[in-house]
């Protein structure tokens, strides 16, 4: 495997895991209504599990307030008894053609619950990009022994290789400042 191709595909995961932490992070309550909170939920509807987002348009028109608006009207009953079965802790109301989910503000105790919750996310990001920074130095040294390159090439890569874990280290690091000031805002 040539040296570029080792960067191309472990940057490519880096990548990855950066935004499934972001995402990840999007799904976490912060007292803000926002539909990332909700668009995963699975309902079931006609005898399948599908995400809500696939049945139903998912709105925030305040800050506090999520509006579901569904396509079919009968899945109104269905929607409604996967929020409550969910964990999220939410109360919703149907009034017969949408559903309107308020967000109660955050007690101080929950909000750093959080903030934990988010700093476990950001490690298990570091760590899978930590993993991916290992897997690309083997493969390195590999090329090393098979004599495709020389000692101070692979110092080299090897160099790079750093550079590139820094800075999507840095990234999980800032997504999860953001979140953090997020859920302590009052």
């Amino acid at each position: 495997m040539p040296v570029q191709e080792i960067f191309q595909v472990g940057e490519d995961h880096m990548r990855k895991s950066v935004e499934h932490f972001h995402m990840e992070l999007q799904k976490i309550r912060t007292g803000r209504a926002t539909p990332a909170l909700v668009e995963e939920l699975k309902v079931e509807y006609y005898g399948t599990q599908v995400p809500l987002q696939q049945i139903a348009t998912i709105t925030a028109p305040d800050p506090h307030t999520l509006l579901i608006q569904p396509w079919d009207k009968t899945s109104l009953g269905a929607i409604e008894k996967a929020i409550l079965e969910s964990e999220l802790g939410l109360n919703p109301a149907n009034d017969g053609t949408v559903i309107r989910v308020p967000i109660p503000p955050l007690t101080e105790e929950r909000r750093h619950e959080i903030v934990r919750l988010c700093r476990k996310l950001a490690e298990e990001a570091r760590i899978a990009v930590r993993n991916i920074r290992r897997h690309m130095l083997d493969q390195l040294r590999k090329l090393e022994k098979e004599e495709h390159m020389s000692e101070d090439e692979r110092r080299r890569a090897e160099q790079q290789v750093q550079k590139l874990t820094d800075r999507y280290i840095e990234k999980i690091n800032e997504y999860l400042e953001k979140k953090e000031a997020e859920v302590m805002e009052v």
